[in-house]
């Protein structure tokens, strides 16, 4: 049995500049250490800035829960139906089911491994024919990839039907020079530990007038009424970020530049160790677009030989991880419908990603690098 000895390398760590702990100490320095306070609101104008593009921002304890709350402002209820993007993680879908909605799965296209225009229309087109008009469009930014903003768009906008962005990966991601963030009708970030920047836990949700963000922030904080006492006319949530948390956020937001240019670095090193194996293929950056390289994913010829890099990266004790398993492949939604073309199959059995973390050293990448090679 061997023993590993060796220091974790882990798929994407967080990483912390320094400079969070002194957001942290001012709100305890000050005791705002409840779900608001100076931190939240200075990371909600840090994020509008990065942004910048007459957003709303609304802090919030997850992108899930952004999610959730984007579909309550989008009017989705119980027996609605939502177009959502299969090639994703279960959190895409998930908010569906809690407004009490069904969700309807569209697969990828290969050049951005996002969700499919020709397949989304059909799905418009069949559920219409059925008597159904769609309530939402879920569409994510895979791994910092942004989908075909203007197809999507275009779609969304023949049909009337608005467009939830999940950007959850994609914070600093570009479409023709707009911001990843700012492409939807709503609009979600995650700061999960694992994201570009990270509070440990948190998200937001980002609005196109103060309205909606009020709103968003009102369903927050449990849809306290203005009473003197404690009245409620509808149903609230406890999903506001913390002030210690959202100091963290700050934090973080000073490094957000250097964060991705240590990813799109990580990536092209891969690229560049990597790309005399023809078996091997990495997901190219269409015109106009630039991606933060949340993650950087490979193909490989075959599932086996994707787990023989798996096993052989596992043995060093570094962390990679399979793509995405497909929501219409996933037991809880193995009853939904799904438009499915095979494609994002074929992604998760083929595809592995890789170590992306901004703390990699050039040493842990050319390690990893050594292994792959040592298989293929």
């Amino acid at each position: 049995m061997t023993v590993i000895t060796k220091s974790r390398i882990w798929l994407s760590s967080p990483h912390m500049s320094g400079r969070e702990q002194l957001y942290v100490d001012e709100a305890f320095k000050t005791n705002w250490i409840a779900p608001l306070g100076p931190n939240v609101t200075a990371f909600e104008e840090c994020l509008e800035q990065h942004l910048n593009d007459e957003v709303f921002v609304a802090a919030l304890s997850s992108g899930t829960a952004a999610i959730h709350l984007g579909l309550e402002l989008l009017g989705v209820s119980k027996g609605d139906e939502v177009l959502c993007q299969s090639f994703t993680f279960t959190a895409s879908a998930n908010p569906i089911t809690y407004v009490g909605a069904t969700p309807v799965f569209i697969d990828s296209e290969p050049e951005t491994w996002n969700i499919n225009p020709e397949l989304l229309e059909k799905a418009i087109r069949s559920r219409l024919d059925a008597g159904i008009k769609p309530k939402a469009i879920i569409a994510v930014h895979l791994y910092g990839m942004p989908y075909q903003v203007a197809e999507i768009k275009a779609i969304s906008e023949k049909y009337q039907i608005p467009v939830l962005e999940d950007s959850a990966e994609a914070l600093g991601s570009m479409y023709h020079n707009n911001q990843c963030g700012t492409l939807g009708d709503l609009a979600i970030l995650s700061f999960n530990g694992n994201k570009i920047i990270t509070t440990s836990g948190g998200g937001a949700l980002i609005c196109r007038s103060t309205e909606q963000k009020q709103r968003a922030v009102h369903l927050a904080t449990q849809a306290r009424d203005n009473a003197p006492h404690y009245q409620h006319s509808v149903i609230g949530y406890n999903y506001r970020l913390s002030n210690v948390l959202a100091g963290i956020g700050r934090g973080q937001m000073e490094v957000l530049d250097k964060r991705i240019y240590a990813r799109r670095a990580n990536h092209a090193f891969y690229k560049a160790q990597l790309n005399e194996i023809d078996e091997l293929e990495f997901l190219p950056e269409p015109e106009g677009v630039y991606s933060n390289r949340w993650l950087t994913a490979i193909l490989t010829p075959s599932y086996e030989i994707r787990e023989k890099i798996r096993l052989a990266l596992e043995e060093e004790n570094i962390d990679s991880r399979p793509l995405w398993k497909p929501l219409h492949l996933q037991p809880v939604f193995k009853d939904h419908m799904s438009f499915d073309n095979g494609c994002s199959e074929d992604l998760f059995n083929r595809g592995l990603c890789l170590p992306s973390g901004s703390d990699l050293t050039q040493e842990n990448l050319y390690h990893i690098t050594q292994v792959i090679k040592s298989i293929l």
